[in-house]
């Protein structure tokens, strides 16, 4: 039988240790590189708190499995038995240009329910937990659910990038929210999106292209108060995929899919 509070407990302290080493980066050099163009980066960084956090679980449950991102984990083609969704720098270009809004994201899953979420803002120092049925937090501090919030009293997590031509999404279908809302913002890491979602710093976040390890703690963090998560269909996410993604307080997530999303 799986001892969830065991791996809780385990992930928090890897996960604060991971945060140090990169703190402890900062008055290195890194080493970057490009992936898929110059816009998509990867650091040592990334590669050693992958690498830092695997070895940690392979030697400790050697039974489960790990998704990275950066390819040192399992080629997982189910979701069957426990595996580990890991993203070891959410945000690297802002890791790399600003030293900030970047995060660690664990996602721990069996046989595909959602148990254990972590996002941790380093240099914040700001832990955002969640484990299945108990509720979300901020280090000490327990999140409440999200308030129902009108469209016209919302600020919303948007990339500007999908407010112009491009080629995932008719921007005509966005810049009516956009006119609507009270504000938007762009951080530029997903997982802190998702966790400035779940403390209610934001009301919603939306994007076209995810992959899993972006997106797999914030569901959990966002369904322990009381969010919705789903594509920008109203999909259910897909854990082994690229998915559209759209997050936010119930009420609000429900009225932007029916007046914009799906008209």
């Amino acid at each position: 039988m799986t001892n969830w509070k065991d791996i809780d407990q385990k992930a928090k302290q890897w996960v604060e240790e991971a945060g140090e080493k990169i703190r402890q980066s900062f008055e290195s050099t890194l080493s970057i590189q490009y992936k898929s163009n110059p816009n998509d980066l990867v650091t040592n960084m990334d590669k050693e708190i992958e690498q830092y956090l695997i070895g940690k679980i392979q030697d400790t449950y050697p039974d489960h499995r790990i998704l990275g991102e950066e390819g040192y984990g399992d080629e997982v083609t189910s979701l069957d038995g426990v595996i580990w969704i890991i993203d070891p720098i959410d945000g690297t270009m802002n890791f790399v240009h600003q030293q900030r809004n970047f995060a660690i994201s664990v996602g721990i899953y069996g046989d595909g329910v959602g148990y254990i979420g972590l996002i941790y803002d380093v240099v914040h120092n700001e832990l955002y937990h969640a484990f299945k049925g108990e509720g979300a937090y901020m280090n000490d501090l327990p999140l409440p659910k999200l308030d129902e919030v009108d469209l016209k009293e919302a600020v919303i997590s948007i990339n500007s990038t999908w407010l112009v031509e491009n080629p995932r999404i008719d921007y005509n279908r966005l810049t009516p929210i956009v006119k609507k809302v009270r504000g938007t913002r762009s951080y530029g890491s997903a997982a802190l999106e998702c966790a400035y979602v779940a403390s209610g710093r934001l009301d919603a976040y939306m994007t076209m292209r995810l992959a899993p390890w972006d997106f797999a703690a914030g569901i959990i963090l966002i369904e322990e108060v009381g969010g919705i998560t789903s594509t920008m269909n109203g999909e259910k996410l897909n854990l082994l995929s690229k998915n559209s993604f759209f997050v936010g307080e119930k009420n609000l997530h429900q009225h932007i899919l029916k007046e914009y999303l799906n008209n």
